[in-house]
């Protein structure tokens, strides 16, 4: 086997998919989640998948001495992958402190031990929020970071900057943040997808949700936008091609083959879909007509984006590769296995 990665928030959706890939390119695993946004099932989902059990830790990062005893524990961690965080964009509208709090503290507290206990890489789970409505698309990692629209994308823009004065001061740390744009689809097996423990605040799990009868309808938030048919636009990549950038990002750094002591990337496909278009593709793909309405535009919101990937590709030697159809057909997919019933 190959070194040993912690992944943060190992149990959610990308931090499972990315554990899965880790484990099948023959790195040992050890996750970190204190479930509040997942379920301790996944776990052994992770199993039936890869046919090997990830070593898990069940508590939250904002505290310290469990924060401690952990790398006390495991002193072999080779590089971090830093999920775990509060990520809904509307919630973080309602409630900021707890997205500051949350988000920030667990950063830092990571950081630290990474100083105290000689952990040398990060990888940073960053967000295409970052650089708010750009004024150019598609947006370059060169591109000025706007204010946020949210509290959620002011956290990933400030944990970013944390990250970058950490690996300025101390040369033993390095770290590369992966500024990804929306993720959607689920593994092919259909054992590990998207799923919250609340109403979905994404598109795509509200799609199916509605698909499948768990809800009445599917809410469509503002059609006058400036987009050619009103909807907001944005890139949608697989999550399988996420979790396979975060591979190529922790062979760059335990490879050395980074070429700054703090790199940032754009992951995504380069392609913008409206929500209408998305919505069209699902009804193709799955043979349900969606019930939805339009409703005024949602806070935090922006208008449209899409990604320049042309510096990940490059350098990571990453590209995605899976197009909206084979997205949407695997986030059903999932669905329809997590919940059976009368479709």
């Amino acid at each position: 086997m190959k070194n040993r990665i912690l992944v943060t928030g190992g149990t959610g959706y990308i931090g499972s998919h990315t554990v899965v890939e880790l484990i099948n390119a023959q790195y040992e695993v050890v996750i970190i989640d204190d479930l509040s946004n997942s379920y301790a099932s996944v776990i052994d989902n992770i199993l039936k998948i890869t046919g090997k059990k990830p070593a898990f830790e069940q508590f939250n990062l904002c505290d310290k001495k469990l924060l401690d005893q952990f790398f006390k524990k495991y002193t072999d961690i080779s590089a971090i992958i830093h999920f775990a965080a509060s990520k809904s964009v509307n919630e973080s509208v309602e409630k900021p402190l707890k997205y500051y709090r949350n988000n920030l503290m667990s950063c830092i507290n990571l950081l630290d031990a990474m100083r105290e206990y000689s952990v040398p890489y990060m990888v940073f789970s960053s967000s295409c929020t970052v650089y708010g409505q750009p004024e150019k698309l598609p947006v370059t990692e060169y591109a000025p970071l706007q204010t946020p629209s949210s509290p959620y994308g002011n956290t990933k823009q400030i944990c970013e900057k944390i990250i970058q004065d950490v690996t300025i001061s101390n040369e033993d740390i390095s770290a590369i943040s992966l500024r990804y744009f929306n993720p959607i689809g689920a593994h092919t097996s259909s054992l590990i997808g998207e799923l919250s423990t609340g109403t979905p605040d994404n598109l795509v799990p509200y799609i199916t949700q509605t698909g499948i009868g768990i809800r009445e309808f599917l809410r469509v938030f503002g059609n006058d936008y400036d987009t050619p048919d009103g909807t907001c636009i944005r890139d949608f990549i697989h999550v399988i091609d996420i979790a396979d950038v975060h591979i190529k990002a922790v062979e760059r750094l335990l490879g050395n083959k980074n070429k700054a002591q703090y790199e940032f990337f754009n992951v995504g496909t380069g392609r913008g879909y409206s929500v209408m278009e998305v919505i069209k593709t699902f009804e193709k793909v799955s043979g349900k007509k969606l019930n939805y309405k339009i409703l005024g535009r949602r806070p935090g919101d922006i208008e449209k984006i899409w990604a320049d990937t042309s510096l990940a590709n490059k350098e990571l030697e990453w590209v995605a590769t899976r197009d909206l159809d084979e997205m949407l057909l695997t986030a059903w997919n999932w669905e329809k296995h997590y919940r059976p019933v009368n479709i």
